[in-house]
């Protein structure tokens, strides 16, 4: 009673032709075919174009040579 045969699944089959028709089941399923393929191609072409990432920036650091006491110290730091 719980399981589904394979009548269940022709009379579905059935109704979605007779719903959609033949003609845009075709395109649906070329159209799913097509983009599927795109997607392989460009995680191949992905794969093989990728460059190393770039070393971060080097970073400054603060020497502690001053000896005037109202100079203040501070490292600028760019946005990116």
């Amino acid at each position: 009673m719980g399981s589904i045969s394979i009548w269940h699944w022709l009379i579905v089959l059935l109704i979605v032709v007779l719903v959609f028709g033949t003609k845009k089941l075709k395109n649906i399923g070329s159209d799913l075919g097509g983009a599927v393929k795109g997607f392989k191609d460009g995680m191949k072409d992905g794969a093989q174009s990728a460059e190393p990432p770039a070393p971060p920036p080097q970073q400054v650091t603060a020497q502690k040579t001053t000896t005037d006491a109202n100079t203040v110290d501070v490292e600028a730091k760019t946005k990116s």
